[in-house]
């Protein structure tokens, strides 16, 4: 297996074992079904190569519709989260700067996620808590579409707190380490 293929497998196995599992996206198991997601490694511990590749997502997804959402997975840098913070922020300055709000979300994803003004050893940290630092791009028109049939979408991050909360900072951790196997 080429080494880029190891933190693609990892990331599929936190989505499907996490995101899936825990069901803290109501929306991932239809999209890996229709399987019409794109995985980039990014593996550059370069600044500036790493918001090239954010550019580079957002025109495959323009030059590539059968693509439904992508991921971009940062395996060489953003180690720091406050880092990927400021990198996250760019992005989404990039996303406007680019004319691409309205077209294109992003998501973010961190090994050391942390919700604002939460504490280190909250449980509820690991809803966003994935394998490496990654970007999610997500098409908005998409989102509009799925969520005019949803019902309480404001109840989902309720709902996926709890349930991290409930089962517990041990069971979580394994449950997002184990993917790294």
């Amino acid at each position: 297996m080429p080494p880029s293929q190891q933190p693609i497998l990892q990331t599929k196995k936190w989505i499907q074992e996490v995101v899936i599992g825990c069901y803290f996206c109501p929306f991932a198991a239809a999209a890996v079904k229709q399987n019409n997601l794109h995985y980039t490694v990014e593996n550059s511990s370069s600044d500036a190569i790493c918001h090239q590749a954010v550019l580079t997502e957002l025109i495959r997804l323009d030059q590539n519709k059968e693509i439904e959402t992508s991921f971009l997975l940062f395996t060489h840098s953003f180690d720091q989260f406050d880092d990927f913070l400021i990198m996250l922020r760019k992005a989404e300055l990039m996303l406007k700067n680019k004319n691409y709000a309205g077209i294109y979300q992003i998501a973010s994803f961190h090994p050391a996620y942390l919700f604002n003004h939460s504490l280190e050893t909250d449980p509820a940290n690991y809803t966003n808590r994935s394998p490496y630092p990654m970007l999610h791009f997500l098409r908005e028109k998409s989102i509009k579409a799925v969520l005019k049939d949803f019902k309480d979408i404001d109840q989902v991050p309720v709902r996926n707190i709890d349930f991290a909360r409930t089962k517990g900072l041990a069971y979580m951790k394994l449950l997002r380490d184990n993917c790294l196997l």
